[in-house]
């Protein structure tokens, strides 16, 4: 079938044949999402265009365009389904839609803008009632021509307006749905009215209600321009797309239905000091936390990329300095043979904060707790001075230091010119505090259950009994 998007209408249990790259693939009709439904091009029902988004998704950053006038634009075929227009097709079409006389031009140009927001909040499985762009719909209906563009290729945040600008020779107004009524418009010359609208992101509002607030603002425009009977073309589209899939990236996915979900977060790698080209200390902590005496306030040294001079490594001792813009963490490390075990374990001597401002330094002793063999790593979910310290003060003066290192794991020796960790030995021992309360509860409850159950195997029943007819039965005190 090559390379071209075929689809077939027809009823609700019928299906879609879709193809990319010689592979044809079959999606119900309901699972072809229409995006703000019977969005018409014309008031012709049977030239009504639908916005549909597609199984598959180019790897071309893209946005909805959606534009609507009051006079009559020119006709355009019905794009195949997956098909991108470029703005150089947008630019072609744009130039008989302007070609003569004066234009009044109402570009709303959101933040963000992508066709999932119209699958998600646009009402499209028939519920109405919960759409966010009412108004957008009533205008697209009530208007005498309409063109949709659900996939506009993205180029630049300022592609659309400088396109809008040399169509119409004029430069665009920003205006905004409060101070248009005092707006007084030359409509013998070509006018480029630009209301920004915001999107959802870094907002304490949800994205429905930011696109219901938007939706809201277009009514007030296009409501203030019918009352002064001037005649307009709208064009809602985005700043920047605001969401980007990538083609490649679902094509080795099973097609069906899944569940939505948050992308996972981006994992840091591990810092590692090399010497002589082989890895030498390697240190991860997903936060590094400190609190100087001065402060109560922590500050994580992790979201900061350090530099590693001064850093050192031999067969006995390690020195990882992590220089940062007002900090430096130092941590030393040794490694000895202990006859005991008959192994080499490696400790982590100290860690040293010094302030570089004020040039004090908080100096703590971490060899009472931070220990493994030499060939393992030491990893700890926190490591701290001040809570099952493991960081103890050196003096009396880092007492009011505080460090706090989450997600820990460090290796000074045994890398073995690897770049990942050893096998780790945790901090947290075999038998908890939880652990040892359980067994000795079970152990005195399982005593007093022997002795209860040896009392009871000691009960004996009598074997005499008194008979009223006959003498009482003595029972000499031997027995």
């Amino acid at each position: 079938m090559g390379n071209t998007a075929h689809t077939v209408t027809g009823g609700d249990d019928q299906r879609w044949p879709c193809s990319w790259s010689d592979q044809e693939h079959y999606y119900p009709r309901r699972e072809i999402v229409r995006i703000l439904l019977s969005l018409p091009s014309s008031h012709d029902p049977e030239q009504r265009q639908y916005v549909t988004a597609s199984p598959y998704w180019s790897s071309t950053a893209q946005v909805p365009l959606l534009m609507w006038s009051s006079k009559s634009l020119p006709p355009l075929a019905s794009p195949l389904a997956g098909h991108i227009t470029s703005m150089e097709e947008l630019a072609a079409y744009l130039t008989p839609a302007f070609g003569s006389g004066p234009h009044t031009v109402l570009l709303f140009l959101q933040d963000k803008l992508s066709k999932d927001d119209f699958t998600l909040f646009g009402g499209v499985f028939g519920n109405k009632q919960e759409s966010a762009f009412r108004n957008l719909e009533a205008a697209l209906q009530s208007s005498s021509s309409s063109m949709t563009f659900p996939a506009l290729e993205w180029t630049g945040e300022s592609a659309i307006p400088s396109l809008l600008q040399e169509k119409l020779g004029a430069s665009p107004l920003l205006v905004d749905a409060d101070t248009l009524s005092h707006l007084s418009l030359n409509t013998s010359v070509s006018n480029l009215l630009l209301i920004n609208l915001p999107y959802c992101s870094g907002s304490l509002k949800s994205c429905k209600e930011v696109l219901s607030d938007n939706d809201e603002v277009m009514g007030k425009v296009l409501s203030f321009l019918k009352a002064k009977d001037v005649s307009y073309t709208a064009i809602y589209t985005g700043l920047q797309p605001s969401q980007v899939i990538s083609r490649s990236s679902l094509l080795n996915q099973q097609v069906g239905r899944t569940l939505l979900q948050a992308p996972g977060a981006v994992v840091r790698p591990p810092i590692i000091y090399n010497m002589s080209g082989a890895p030498c200390i390697m240190l991860w902590a997903q936060s590094l936390l400190i609190s100087l005496p001065s402060s109560s306030e922590w500050i994580d040294l992790a979201a900061e990329s350090p530099s590693l001079s001064r850093s050192m490594c031999n067969s006995t001792n390690s020195m990882l300095v992590l220089n940062f813009v007002n900090y430096t963490l130092s941590f030393a490390m040794s490694q000895r043979f202990y006859p005991v075990s008959a192994r080499n374990w490696f400790t982590l001597d100290s860690v040293q904060l010094q302030v570089h401002q004020t040039g004090q330094t908080g100096s703590f002793i971490g060899s009472r707790g931070i220990y493994a063999p030499a060939e393992y790593s030491f990893r700890c979910q926190s490591v701290s001075s001040f809570r099952d310290a493991l960081l103890i003060p050196s003096n009396q003066n880092t007492t009011q230091w505080r460090l706090n290192f989450i997600d820990f794991q460090i290796q000074g020796f045994g890398l073995s010119n690897s770049t990942n960790f050893s096998y780790a030995s945790d901090c947290a021992g075999f038998f908890t505090a939880g652990i040892w309360m359980g067994l000795i509860t079970s152990l005195l409850m399982l005593l007093i259950f022997v002795y209860g159950l040896h009392m009871i195997m000691q009960l004996n029943t009598m074997d005499r009994f008194d008979d009223p007819k006959g003498p009482s039965i003595s029972v000499p005190q031997s027995e």
